[in-house]
């Protein structure tokens, strides 16, 4: 079995912590809240520290049948461009990862997947934001029909894991979790990393 690797520490945790004093929000969206709280440092002094606080997100790594990704390309307004990401979407108040990652399979692409695996997470902006976006991944898919959000425009291909590797590489694909993902991927691949797969994986009971 292998031995999980040491967390790397220097100093105690206590020596790096900050602590809240007081927290006021700034703006309200349809689903994202701007913060600014007052935290104290481990010197004793106060600092500010504003925020942005996201309900978190599920993304899904689906393998075709030929051992190709399911990619797709979207235009993201923020920083006006066209991006190459694997599928996700946000968690919904209260919703299990994984029905979030079924579900957007489902909605985006069409493919619905009988066997699941769950990977790990990544926190997306871990400056100035809560998000943290869970990874798994899918197979044995079956295609079936979209069904996007009202103003939602995509873009699903497939591609070999090969090609997105090489188009990280050259900076083509700077989505951060979808370079977290086919880091995932490569290593599972190489036999380096495992997964646990389930068939017809449901949420653990709450």
């Amino acid at each position: 079995m292998t031995q999980p690797v040491p967390e790397p520490r220097v100093v105690a945790d206590s020596k790096l912590a900050e602590h809240r004093v007081s927290s006021s929000e700034m703006a309200r969206g349809r689903f994202l809240q701007v913060m600014r709280d007052t935290v104290t440092l481990p010197d004793g002094t106060q600092a500010e520290r504003e925020y942005i606080m996201h309900p978190g997100a599920a993304m899904v790594i689906a393998l075709t049948d030929d051992n190709q990704v399911v990619l797709e390309r979207q235009f993201r307004y923020p920083i006006g461009k066209i991006m190459i990401e694997f599928p996700a979407g946000k968690l919904d108040a209260g919703e299990d990862p994984l029905v979030c990652a079924q579900r957007e399979l489902r909605e985006e692409t069409g493919y619905i997947a009988s066997q699941w695996a769950r990977a790990g997470v990544t926190h997306n902006a871990i400056a100035y934001s809560t998000e943290v976006i869970h990874i798994f991944f899918a197979k044995d898919l079956k295609q079936g029909e979209r069904n996007l959000d009202a103003g939602e425009f995509l873009e699903v291909f497939t591609a070999t894991p090969q090609a997105l590797l090489d188009w990280v590489r050259q900076g083509l694909v700077t989505d951060a979790k979808t370079q977290v993902g086919s880091l995932w991927l490569q290593n599972w691949l190489s036999g380096q990393w495992s997964l646990d797969w389930q068939t017809n994986a449901r949420p653990a009971a709450r």
